[in-house]
């Protein structure tokens, strides 16, 4: 499914969502750099990060940090979450880009990921583990099957602001 998105001017709210390893921290990045909009990564909205070890936020107060976030003026969130505690990210997005990056580029790119960080070419946000690694699998495996059904069974209603993206090209164009 791709939607055209026809935008009169850069959006200031961009939602990023799609699996592991389809590319969205990088897309982030670039256009954080690019349009000079702050970055938010779901995963950072989750987890309280120390360098003694992540904590898990409440409930309470992953909402309220989430909403702080959502009711600036300008941001970019990415991440692969689509449960209800980001429906207000959707909501208020001017532009919600689903990376729907091919299975096997994504599992490449795990494996991948994984090397540079155990080799220290890579940082991440959490301890490069075996554990992880093979989890990563897993919710790329659940992503494809469960998540990408769920975002358009529950976000769809925004199909005039979803670009859906399957290779980088699209997106340079897009900017462009």
């Amino acid at each position: 499914m791709t939607v055209v998105v026809l935008l009169k001017k850069i959006p200031n709210k961009i939602h990023i969502i799609g699996s592991v390893g389809s590319g969205k921290t990088t897309l982030a990045r670039e256009l954080s750099s690019k349009l000079n909009i702050p970055l938010y990564e779901l995963d950072n909205v989750i987890w309280k990060r120390y360098e003694s070890g992540d904590i898990r936020r409440t409930e309470e107060e992953r909402e309220e940090h989430f909403n702080t976030i959502i009711h600036s003026e300008t941001w970019i969130v990415e991440g692969v979450h689509n449960e209800e505690w980001v429906s207000n990210s959707f909501r208020n997005a001017e532009l919600i880009i689903f990376l729907d990056t091919n299975y096997s580029v994504r599992t490449y790119r795990i494996i991948k990921r994984f090397i540079l960080q155990k080799i220290g070419l890579e940082r991440s946000n959490y301890k490069p583990t075996l554990n992880i690694f093979f989890k990563m699998f897993k919710w790329n495996r659940y992503f494809e099957e469960v998540g990408k059904p769920n975002f358009y069974n529950k976000f769809g209603i925004y199909k005039n602001k979803i670009l859906v993206v399957t290779n980088t090209k699209e997106i340079k164009n897009y900017f462009n």
